[in-house]
C-alpha cells in the first residue's frame, strides 16, 4: 500500500463543514459575525511578535540588533527600524480599536486619528522607557553574583528580556491598546517562562532572578528596586463577582510590594496586601496578610506566629 494519502482518507469536506457549523453556531450563541469577509478583523500575533523584535533592536541596537551591525551606522538603523516597526504597530492597533468599536457597537469614524496617535505618544515615549531599562538592566548586573557584565544581563537573562516586553506593553495596556499589550506580554511568557500581566504597575530598578514560573497579576503594583526570584506568585485570593454571578474585572486583587523588597524562590503572595518597604520574604512561604516595613517573613515564623494565635 503506498504511504502518499489520497485525499478520500480524510473526508475533508465533511470535516470542513462541521467546523463550519461549530463556527457558526458559536457566533449565533455569542451574539458574533464574523465580519471578517474583507479580511483580518484580529491583530495577528505573528505581526506582533515582528515588531517587538524590531523594538528591541532599536532600544538595544548593538546588543539586540543585526549582527553586522556597525556603531557608525547605529542612527540609521535605529530610524529605519522604528519606522519599520511603527508603521506596522499603527496597522495593529487600527485593528483592536475597530475591533472594540464593532463589539462594543461604536462608531469607529475616528479609528485611524486614534490610533495614529496613540502611536505617536507611544514612539514619543521610547526615549524614557529606554532610560528605565537601563536601570533594570544594572539591577540584574549587581543583583547577581554570577553576572560578569551588562553585556551578558542584557544578552542571556530572562527576567531582562521579560521586563523590556513588559514596558513595552505596559505602555499600551495604558493607552487603551490591551489586545495588543496582552499578546505582547503573552509572547514573552512563551520564551521565558515568566507571565507578567500588562496593567501590573513595577518601578525602576526591577530584577526577576532565573525567572521561570514567575507571576505578577493584572493589579500588582511594585516599587522601586525589588527583586524577586523564579516561582513567586504576586496573585489573588478571591475574584469578586457582581449580582449576575459574573467575575468582576479590574478589581484591585493583586499585591502592592513596596520599594527594597526582596522575595525569595517560591513564595505565594495572594490578595491586595501590602509587603512594608526593605522587607524580605523567604523561599516557599504562603502570605496571605500585610507586613509591616523591615520586615523578615520565614515559614518558621509564619508557623510561630499562627501557634501563638491559636
Amino acid at each position: 500500500m503506498s504511504d502518499n494519502a489520497q485525499p478520500g482518507y480524510w473526508q475533508l469536506n465533511s470535516i470542513v463543514g462541521q467546523l463550519r457549523s461549530a463556527r457558526d453556531e458559536w457566533r449565533t450563541r455569542n451574539g458574533r459575525s464574523s465580519g471578517e469577509q474583507g479580511g483580518r478583523e484580529l491583530p495577528s500575533r505573528e505581526a506582533v511578535k515582528q515588531i517587538l523584535e524590531q523594538l528591541c533592536g532599536a532600544l538595544f541596537p548593538m546588543r539586540l540588533g543585526p549582527v553586522d551591525l556597525r556603531e557608525e551606522s547605529e542612527d540609521f538603523y535605529v530610524g529605519h527600524t522604528l519606522d519599520s516597526a511603527l508603521t506596522a504597530l499603527l496597522a495593529q492597533a487600527r485593528l483592536e480599536l475597530r475591533y472594540a468599536a464593532r463589539h462594543g457597537k461604536q462608531d469607529d469614524a475616528d479609528v485611524d486619528a486614534t490610533a495614529l496617535r496613540l502611536i505617536q505618544e507611544f514612539a514619543a515615549a521610547l526615549p524614557a522607557m529606554r532610560v528605565l531599562l537601563d536601570t533594570d538592566v544594572l539591577a540584574a548586573f549587581n543583583g547577581d553574583p554570577a553576572a560578569r557584565s551588562v553585556d551578558e544581563v542584557l544578552l542571556c537573562y530572562p527576567g531582562v528580556l521579560a521586563i523590556i516586553h513588559h514596558r513595552l506593553a505596559h505602555h499600551l495596556y495604558r493607552a487603551g491598546l490591551p489586545l495588543l499589550a496582552r499578546i505582547s506580554s503573552e509572547l514573552a511568557h512563551s520564551i521565558t517562562g515568566i507571565d507578567i500581566h500588562p496593567g501590573a504597575q513595577i518601578g525602576p530598578s526591577f530584577f526577576i532572578d532565573h525567572g521561570t514560573g514567575v507571576v505578577i497579576g493584572e493589579t500588582a503594583i511594585i516599587g522601586e528596586r525589588v527583586r524577586i526570584y523564579q516561582h513567586v506568585t504576586l496573585g489573588a485570593k478571591r475574584f469578586p463577582e457582581d449580582e449576575c454571578g459574573k467575575l468582576q474585572k479590574g478589581h484591585p486583587r493583586h499585591p502592592i510590594v513596596e520599594d527594597d523588597v526582596v522575595i525569595y524562590a517560591g513564595a505565594t503572595i495572594l490578595g491586595r496586601i501590602t509587603i512594608g518597604q526593605g522587607s524580605t520574604i523567604g523561599g516557599n512561604v504562603w502570605l496571605t496578610r500585610s507586613v509591616p516595613a523591615e520586615s523578615n517573613i520565614t515559614q518558621a515564623n509564619l508557623q510561630s506566629d499562627e501557634g501563638a494565635q491559636k
